[in-house]
């Protein structure tokens, strides 16, 4: 089930991010000061196969896979980056977060579902 991090820094002064995480997701939100969402991370499978679906007031959604940066053998972990990456199975990944959102703010829950749902860019599995 997601917890909220308390401390979380900010880096802008009119938007205020939010963190909240369990041992399969992450959900990183930037809010407004009407507490309307204007974007979001949900990091999901974070200790196998790291994905991100990423969706934007101005720009959309993206589904990505996160190079941890551990990759290069005899070399300084890298730092994480996001890469495109295909198939997003919204079905399974949205019924797990409405399960792992149930005890956080049921709006954002909401809104993070819905966004999860609409995702219609979804190529035919491999």
């Amino acid at each position: 089930m997601l917890i909220e991090t308390e401390y979380v820094k900010q880096s802008r002064e009119n938007v205020q991010r939010r963190w909240f995480s369990d041992d399969y997701f992450d959900l990183i939100l930037w809010q407004n000061h009407n507490e309307d969402i204007l974007r979001f991370e949900l990091c999901y499978d974070k200790n196998k196969d790291e994905h991100a679906y990423v969706w934007n007031q101005q720009s959309g959604y993206s589904h990505l896979k996160v190079d941890d940066g551990e990759g290069v053998l005899g070399r300084y972990k890298m730092s994480p980056i996001f890469i495109a990456d295909g198939y997003f199975d919204r079905e399974n990944i949205a019924a797990e977060f409405l399960e792992a959102g149930k005890d956080i703010d049921q709006k954002i829950t909401k809104f993070v579902y819905e966004k999860l749902k609409e995702y219609d860019k979804n190529p035919e599995k491999p």
